[in-house]
Formats: C-alpha cells, sequence, structure tokens
C-alpha cells in the first residue's frame, strides 16, 4: 500500500501532482485526498471501527465508520464505494455528500470529503484492517470523547458532524425518513 499513487492538491482540491503514499505519510507537506464515510443504523447508531495493532497511523483506537485514500485519477465516490466494501464488505447503500475540509497534524495532511449513510444491512468487518467494529450510541461517544478511545481525527471529525448536523437538521433527519436516502449521492 505504501507504494499506493495518490493525488497531490491544493487548498482548492486542484491536482498539482501526485506522489507515493509512503512519501505522503509523515510529510504533512503533501496534500492529499481521503474519504470518510459515517455509517448509522436506523436506530440512529454510529458504526466505529477498531483500528488493527498492525495499522502505522493510531493502531488499537476507536475510529471513523470507514476511511481511506484516494488513488491518483480516482473519483471521490468511487473511492468511498471501494473503500467501504474493502473494511466493511458494505455495497449496498446510499452515501449523501456532508461537507470537505483539510485536516493537518504532525503526520500528513489530508482533503477529506465526508459522506453520510443509514443502513439496516450489518457491516462485516475486514480483519486485515479492522480489529473489530461496532454500533455506538452518541451519549456512548460522548462520554468518550477526550479519554484517549478513539482516534485523534475521529474526535475532529465527531466535532464537525454535530456542527454540520446542527446546521442541516431536517436533512438528517431525512436520512433516517427516506431509508437512507438523502437524493443526492455523491456531491
Amino acid at each position: 500500500m505504501q507504494d499506493e499513487l495518490l493525488d497531490l492538491v491544493d487548498e482548492n482540491d486542484r491536482v498539482i501532482g501526485t506522489a507515493l503514499r509512503g512519501d505522503c505519510h509523515g510529510n504533512p507537506e503533501s496534500l492529499h485526498r481521503a474519504v470518510h464515510l459515517f455509517v448509522f443504523n436506523p436506530a440512529g447508531e454510529l458504526y466505529l471501527q477498531l483500528r488493527s495493532m498492525s495499522k502505522t497511523v493510531q493502531p488499537g483506537k476507536w475510529d471513523t465508520s470507514v476511511g481511506g485514500h484516494i488513488s491518483a485519477g480516482e473519483e471521490y465516490v468511487d473511492a468511498l464505494y471501494r473503500e467501504t466494501a474493502e473494511e466493511l464488505a458494505l455495497e449496498e447503500f446510499s452515501p449523501c455528500f456532508m461537507y470537505r475540509y483539510i485536516l493537518h497534524n504532525s503526520f500528513e495532511s489530508e482533503m477529506i470529503s465526508s459522506f453520510i449513510c443509514v443502513t439496516d444491512s450489518e457491516p462485516n468487518t475486514n480483519p486485515e484492517e479492522i480489529s473489530e467494529g461496532r454500533f455506538w450510541s452518541e451519549l456512548e461517544i460522548v462520554k468518550n470523547l477526550g479519554t484517549g478511545v478513539f482516534t485523534p481525527n475521529f474526535e475532529d471529525e465527531f466535532t464537525r458532524f454535530l456542527d454540520w448536523r446542527r446546521k442541516n437538521p431536517r436533512r438528517f433527519s431525512v436520512l433516517f425518513s427516506m431509508n437512507g436516502s438523502c437524493g443526492d449521492e455523491g456531491e
């Protein structure tokens, strides 16, 4: 995976070059694309994954339902479906775009597009990627914020999600009333 070719982008998400994944990790100057997906069940619980202990970044911590890099030339939605199939074996879902943001940390910089879906399908975690996974209530998540249980990236993302939901209450509720469809798959 370290030899996976990724698009490098500027702060406006315009492709300005390519680099190997291994060269992007450890170099916060190499802004590259990634996707995240929040998977909810009809009860409103959020599926989180426990990162494998073999992961380079934040092993053994709970993280966003799905997260992955976008290969060079790949579209965000195509990467989202690929990563979701690889990590959770979910293929029948309707992703709804929430927001895009830049995440800078000491290890890397990512242009992240975040999506949300509601499904009654049970995720089936890939043991090469994920140690385990389960649905969490919002109260459970809030109680565990800041305790070291979650990755710092998830805690940042969860705060962004809460802000998005506060600003888009109708759009969020439509997901649960229309069998997980928001009518605008993709961006």
